[in-house]
């Protein structure tokens, strides 16, 4: 199965000329620079030269001349233009959902087609986007090849076990793609990049991708950047971008605005579908309430932030945060008969944080998140899953006959809540999985999904057949969380996210 990619769409159109039309009345050329292997302390040695060509982008385009079209394409598009180009960080809104990767995939080969430049890095904030945006230049790769007359172009995913694919990357005059998270450019004093070494003929691989002078992609920059003067940022910079391109649906910083397609114009151009909320919170503001947040130590006081049922001056109950001190009497803080006998106790804020919570009859000691007189969340949860199977089934109802597969995802705080595996690594369900086949088989029995299974369905099978995960799975093949804190869990990650992109199709 392949996927089929319309190329006419005019707003993808629009946004890719945006950025295109910047660089009118740019020459198409290189740049070339030579590729030498340097010695440990820095200098070329005699006789271990390469003389392999580098090829670079190369902007000989004035800057009168550039901020002049930035102020057209600004003009075209609606948007306010920039009184000076102080910068050649450029932006482009999209709306989640309306092609955005497309967009800036198919950008590279558009200046490539006009003005000659080869090198391209995209820089996103994740494993998981490093993953889609590699798929994504798999799956489209023959697209882009029929619209630009076969145009040759390699794609890599960055890994600093394969520093040959830099040297290559630079030497190539082919369009040329890597693909980076942030997180392996961020941090001079560890990441490979920054290192000498012999896979790049003994250059740091950040010497060889500046000389090439890459444009930069960046995929939701709030995320990339660190912040206004973050890590992020700077690690963009140390790369030596002929300029930045920075794509997202919401931008904290929008540097030079060229293209903007807005939640409220996607919608209203019938690019992206309405999303519902159904929520599922009980609160029962007739019983004590008290959540612990953090205590800490503020002015040599020591004090705690809790969330509690309070009555507003208006004489409603409103769920909010407040800050206490130990011997606080809730009832007063509260201005509710129902704490009455409730108080706060000791308080300690050093590594083991927590509260002493004072009850008629007895004491209670929490810690931060944890909650006295809550509904259990597990109930909660219960509910979801429960209203998230009603649905389903209103939806395969509505659809049948119009060959439509329903498919419904639950995003889940921790895997062993689903699945989890009992020594010797056979698998066993978890409290969710069980939850799920039970709900799952007392509506199948609902008169109004009767139309959906036969009469001598197997409910107990269905539900097992009705449900399946995707996680992280460490080297010894069991199943864990996903985090991207360390090498061994970006390894987890990756094998997770290669699980589910392997077949996308």
């Amino acid at each position: 199965m392949k996927f089929q990619f319309e190329p006419d769409l005019d707003y993808q159109l629009d946004a890719i000329s945006a950025v295109c039309d910047l660089f009118r009345g740019q020459e198409s050329g290189r740049g070339d620079f030579s590729v030498s292997a340097a010695s440990a302390g820095g200098e070329a040695q005699l006789g271990f030269a390469e003389n392999d060509l580098g090829v670079g982008n190369s902007l000989n385009l004035p800057k009168d001349a550039m901020l002049e079209n930035l102020r057209e394409v600004q003009l075209k598009n609606g948007l306010r233009p920039s009184e000076s180009l102080d910068s050649l960080d450029f932006t482009v809104e999209m709306e989640t959902g309306t092609g955005k990767t497309y967009v800036y995939l198919r950008t590279i080969f558009e200046l490539n087609k006009r003005y000659g430049f080869t090198k391209f890095a995209i820089v996103v904030p994740s494993i998981a986007i490093k993953e889609g945006v590699n798929k994504s230049l798999e799956m489209m790769g023959d697209h882009f090849r029929a619209l630009y007359s076969g145009a040759p172009f390699d794609h890599f995913i960055y890994d600093s076990a394969r520093m040959g694919r830099v040297r290559a990357f630079a030497s190539s005059p082919d369009i040329q793609i890597m693909v980076v998270t942030v997180g392996a450019i961020n941090k001079r004093d560890i990441n490979s990049i920054y290192q000498e070494n012999e896979r790049t003929g003994g250059e740091k691989p950040i010497d060889l991708v500046r000389a090439t002078n890459p444009i930069l992609i960046v995929d939701e920059p709030q995320s990339v950047d660190g912040g206004v003067s973050g890590r992020g940022k700077a690690a963009l910079d140390s790369m030596n971008p002929l300029c930045t391109l920075r794509y997202s649906a919401t931008h904290a910083d929008e540097h030079h605005m060229v293209y903007r397609l807005t939640a409220v114009d996607a919608f209203d151009r019938k690019l992206v579908k309405r999303i519902e909320v159904a929520a599922a919170t009980i609160a029962d503001y007739n019983t004590p309430y008290i959540r612990l947040i953090e205590p800490r130590r503020q002015r040599g006081l020591f004090m705690a932030r809790i969330e509690a049922d309070v009555e507003t001056a208006s004489g409603a109950v409103r769920r909010q945060e407040i800050v206490v001190q130990s011997g606080e009497n809730l009832e007063r803080l509260t201005r509710r008969a129902v704490y009455r006998d409730h108080a706060v106790g000791e308080l300690w804020v050093g590594k083991d944080k927590r509260m002493e919570l004072l009850v008629p009859g007895n004491y209670i000691w929490m810690r931060p998140g944890e909650a006295y007189g809550a509904v259990d969340n597990m109930a909660v949860h219960r509910e979801m899953i429960r209203r998230a199977i009603r649905e389903h089934f209103d939806k395969e109802k509505r659809l049948a006959g119009e060959g439509v597969k329903v498919l419904t995802l639950f995003f889940i705080d921790r895997v062993a809540l689903y699945r989890n595996q009992v020594e010797g690594g056979a698998p066993v369900k978890g409290e969710y999985a069980r939850i799920f086949e039970s709900e799952y088989r007392r509506l199948a029995q609902n008169p109004n999904y009767a139309a959906l299974f036969a009469a001598d369905a197997d409910l107990t099978d269905m539900a097992e057949r009705a449900h399946e995960g995707y996680f992280s799975i460490d080297k010894r093949g069991n199943w864990s969380d996903t985090a991207d804190n360390n090498n061994a869990n970006r390894d987890n990650a990756e094998r997770a996210y290669n699980l589910i992109m392997r077949d996308k199709e």
